[in-house]
């Protein structure tokens, strides 16, 4: 039997239907990552699953005594005690029985007197029931998040808290994990122990994230939530776009053939009162039908547009560092650092979480001064920050009050244009336009940020942690509009995917206080980096070749060439459609008798196609080989 089979759910909320018909079941091993766009019912999808909330119709059959656990998108506000107190509240009385017993003995090392009795009683209760083991797990779980046990969670950031209650989730040992955006606050280090850890311990999950990396590192199916639809492709990531294209081609081309039918059908009915007399009352019924369908098609979201509102161009060096050391508190977060910034470098700022990656943008920009060594900055700077803790929003006023305050109208660049008409190029409607900023989804706050900067100019991107919670396509585009950007971009990011596809060089902060500069992204990186035994031989750092010939890094597919690709399929069917028509016509022994003219030019254009299809199907394997790269 599955573990959990959900069978023609229906959910609502008085807006678009999120859930309809959806029909899931998961197997015992599986790892089923769940895709969408931002706002289609992901994380809704989860809480049904986790018994949250309640469908509005529909089955869900469960496997007996099935124990699920989840890590929450939001985090909850009513948590209380220590940080140890809430990973073990995940494992029931085992964990009551944990948390009491860390609690007393934590009392016995301060020096202060504890009953003697309840310990041995505590003790006897956790022998009885494999306690030690899950003691054993939680504090794993807590040095690999690096969470300090004792802290209270209600003095933690909202990143901690999140490790927090991923910890919690871990340590459950649940039938079945829930995960949404877990790699969220997570740096790449804790990113690699995770994936290794959920491979390891085998566990059955259902996980929603960004991070392509992690979907090609876990998933054993995908599925996607579209216009509260469930699509089912199993396979890998790469599988799931190409059968995915397929779909949304095919559906395209079902569209068309419903349009142009309806479309002859509404010329019919419209006809003189000679038809109106002769009419076919069952052929009016079927239009009927025919409307009302066309009337509930749900489109496809649209694709975000975004634009950079590129500045003048700054001086051809923005930042001369020369032997920089800075700390706070008497503790040396960065010393003896040297570099040289120059127009047009994409930069990724990679290390853990706490190092000093957004310290040291705040020096590489001149925004703090040095402890030591020398900070000159380029002429004509124009900067633009994308805080990854949203602190630029307001969460009380609504989106387009962030966006342009009491005024209907924004300046993007130096042209006017109306807030409502902006914000629809983020894909926000005019109703979620006058939404307070607290009630958005993490993937629409970040929409929402992008929108307010892309609308100033700006020569150099800072870019701390963009791609939490964006969904993929947006992701895609993002991409694609930094590789264009002829400005400078500093990125801090755990997307391992998204440092390969943009940054053209990556300083890391490395164990033993390092801070070395390496040519590429993510990938160079871990080739180009010291191993342990390589100490004695451990290259020279600070010291960063300005650029790496395009050849030698992974392409990426052109806006121009997607558009190629996505139109091919279409153009080969028009091909093969007037090869077919040209063979019918040749065979026809009327063309002999009757127009024996253009025999010659029908032959010819025959040929020229067959060029041509070979032409088109070649680029078409040859686009996406790149786009599946």
């Amino acid at each position: 039997m599955s573990l959990i089979q959900l069978r023609q759910l229906d959910l609502a909320f008085g807006g678009p239907t999120l859930l309809e018909g959806v029909d899931l079941q998961i197997e015992r091993g599986e790892r089923v990552c769940l895709l969408g766009r931002n706002g289609s019912g992901k994380s809704t999808l989860l809480r049904v699953i986790s018994g949250l909330i309640k469908p509005d119709g529909g089955a869900i059959d469960r496997q007996q005594g099935l124990k699920v656990a989840d890590l929450p998108q939001e985090v909850p506000d009513n948590l209380q005690g220590s940080i140890y107190a809430t990973v073990a509240s995940g494992l029931g009385d085992v964990g009551t029985c944990l948390c009491r017993y860390h609690e007393l003995s934590r009392l016995a090392e301060e020096g202060k007197s504890v009953a003697s009795e309840e310990m041995l009683k505590l003790q006897h209760l956790l022998d009885e029931r494999d306690g030690w083991r899950m003691q054993q797990r939680i504090e794993q779980v807590l040095s690999r998040l690096d969470l300090d046990a004792e802290t209270p969670v209600n003095t933690l950031s909202g990143g901690v808290l999140r490790r927090t209650l991923l910890a919690r989730a871990l340590a459950a040992e649940p039938d079945l994990l829930l995960l949404d955006e877990p790699t969220n606050h997570l740096d790449i280090a804790s990113i690699e122990w995770l994936e290794e850890f959920l491979l390891r311990e085998k566990l059955s999950l259902m996980f929603i994230t960004h991070d392509r990396a992690l979907v090609h590192a876990l998933a054993t199916r995908i599925v996607e939530l579209d216009r509260g639809r469930l699509f089912d492709y199993p396979g890998d990531y790469a599988t799931y776009l190409r059968r995915k294209e397929e779909l949304a081609h095919a559906e395209d081309q079902q569209w068309r053939r419903f349009d142009k039918k309806l479309a002859e059908e509404e010329v019919w009915i419209r006809k003189g009162i000679k038809a109106r007399r002769t009419r076919n009352e069952g052929r009016v019924r079927a239009l009927q039908q025919m409307r009302k369908e066309r009337q509930q098609r749900r489109e496809r979201q649209g694709t975000v547009k975004l634009k950079l509102q590129e500045g003048e161009k700054s001086g051809r060096l923005v930042a001369d560092i020369k032997h920089i050391s800075f700390g706070y508190d008497g503790a040396e977060i960065i010393r003896d650092f040297s570099t040289s910034v120059m127009r047009g470098d994409r930069i990724g700022i990679i290390g853990p979480n706490g190092a000093g990656k957004t310290t040291l943008i705040k020096l590489l920009l001149g925004e703090l001064q040095p402890s030591q060594g020398e900070v000159k900055l380029g002429t004509n700077l124009q900067v633009l920050y994308f805080d990854q803790l949203r602190d630029q929003l307001d969460p009380d006023k609504t989106v387009q009050e962030n966006l342009a305050g009491d005024q209907d109208t924004i300046l993007v660049g130096e042209k006017p244009r109306h807030v409502i008409g902006y914000l629809r190029d983020f894909l926000f409607t005019p109703d979620r336009a006058r939404t307070p900023v607290r009630i958005l989804s993490g993937g629409e706050r970040n929409r929402l940020l992008l929108a307010r900067l892309f609308a100033q100019p700006a020569n150099v991107l800072v870019l701390d942690e963009p791609t939490n919670d964006l969904d993929l396509e947006t992701l895609d585009l993002l991409e694609e509009l930094l590789g264009d950007f002829e400005g400078t971009v500093f990125l801090v990011s755990h997307d391992r995917n998204f440092l390969n596809r943009v940054v053209t060089s990556t300083i890391a902060f490395e164990p033993g206080g390092r801070i070395a500069e390496y040519v590429g992204g993510y990938d160079d990186w871990l080739r180009q980096r010291p191993q342990p035994e390589e100490s004695s031989t451990t290259p020279k750092v600070n010291q960063r070749p300005k650029s790496k010939p395009r050849a030698d890094r992974p392409r990426k597919l052109t806006f121009k060439e997607k558009k190629e690709l996505k139109e091919l399929p279409d153009r080969i069917e028009q091909l093969e459609t007037e090869q077919v028509d040209l063979h019918e016509r040749l065979a026809d022994p009327d063309l002999y008798r009757s127009e024996s003219s253009q025999v010659g030019a029908l032959k010819q254009r025959l040929e020229e196609i067959d060029t041509e299809l070979e032409s088109a199907m070649s680029r078409w394997e040859e686009l996406e080989l790149l786009a599946n790269d």
